[in-house]
């Protein structure tokens, strides 16, 4: 199997907020999106946005029997490594002005020598945005 993702799919309530969302961001929609579906360029991958229930359907896995409580861990994270602590607090900003929740302002890692916070984006999924700078190689 080869060692790389190369589509991270989440599953959203409402798939025209959430495609506004990531598009205030500054994310580039893809011109292969369709009206069921959403994808965004990412360095080296792609994001998708799809229908939580479709997602599930697609999977052949049951949907969730209610929505995620808002602040409710969903089991992953996804993450943003920048170049700077700065970085960081910028991005951080921009999350929340296009409409992020901060679950985890910018702090100091007890595990490396930076900053790292939180946001969650409309649907609750959670983002880490990281300085580390010992993490070599990241697409930027």
């Amino acid at each position: 199997m080869p060692s790389r993702i190369s589509i991270v799919t989440l599953g959203v309530a409402d798939l025209a907020r959430a495609t506004a969302f990531y598009e205030a961001l500054g994310w580039r929609r893809r011109p292969e999106s369709q009206p069921t579906i959403s994808f965004f360029d990412n360095a080296g991958s792609m994001l998708a946005l799809f229908e939580q229930g479709a997602l599930a359907e697609d999977a052949r896995l049951r949907p969730p029997s209610e929505p995620a409580q808002p602040g409710a861990f969903r089991g992953a994270t996804y993450a943003i490594n920048c170049d700077s602590d700065d970085d960081v607090l910028a991005v951080l900003a921009a999350a929340e002005a296009a409409g992020a929740t901060t679950s985890k302002p910018a702090e100091r890692s007890p595990f490396f020598d930076g900053l790292d916070g939180y946001f969650l984006d409309p649907d609750g999924h959670a983002w880490e945005v990281a300085h580390n700078p010992d993490l070599h190689g990241l697409p930027r």
